[in-house]
C-alpha cells in the first residue's frame, strides 16, 4: 500500500475543523454527559482516520474509516438532539450537519478508492 501521510488529506482537516466547532458551539453547555459523547464522537471521526492511514493494510485502513463514517453518522444524529432540545440554534446545526454529511460522502470516496478494482 503506498504510504499517504493522513495530515495530507482533505477529509482529516475537515473533520478536525468540525471537531474544534463543535467543542466551542458547546462550550459552555452544562450538560456534560451529552456534551462529552458529542464531542468525543466527533473526535472518533478524525482519529479513526488517522488511525486507518498508519495500517499496513487497505483491509485495515478501509476498516478504520468505516468506522469514522460510523461516527459521523453519530455526530449527525447528535447534532439534530442538540438542535431540538435547545442546546445548538437552527443555523449551527445545518452548517454543521451540511460539513457532517460532506464528510461522510468524502470518506466513501476515499473507501472506494481504496477497494480493489474500483
Amino acid at each position: 500500500m503506498s504510504y499517504q501521510s493522513y495530515e495530507n488529506l482533505e477529509v482529516w482537516k475537515f473533520s478536525v475543523d468540525v471537531s474544534v466547532s463543535i467543542y466551542k458551539l458547546l462550550q459552555g453547555c452544562r450538560d456534560y454527559g451529552f456534551k462529552d459523547q458529542i464531542c468525543r464522537a466527533s473526535v472518533s471521526i478524525a482519529s479513526n482516520i488517522a488511525e486507518g492511514m498508519e495500517r499496513e493494510s487497505k483491509k485495515e485502513t478501509i476498516h478504520f474509516l468505516h468506522i469514522a463514517k460510523g461516527s459521523c453518522a453519530e455526530v449527525r444524529t447528535q447534532l439534530l438532539i442538540a438542535a431540538r432540545i435547545g442546546y445548538i440554534d437552527q443555523t449551527g446545526f445545518e452548517g454543521l450537519k451540511s460539513n457532517c454529511e460532506s464528510i461522510s460522502r468524502m470518506l466513501h470516496g476515499l473507501i472506494n478508492s481504496l477497494k480493489p478494482n474500483t
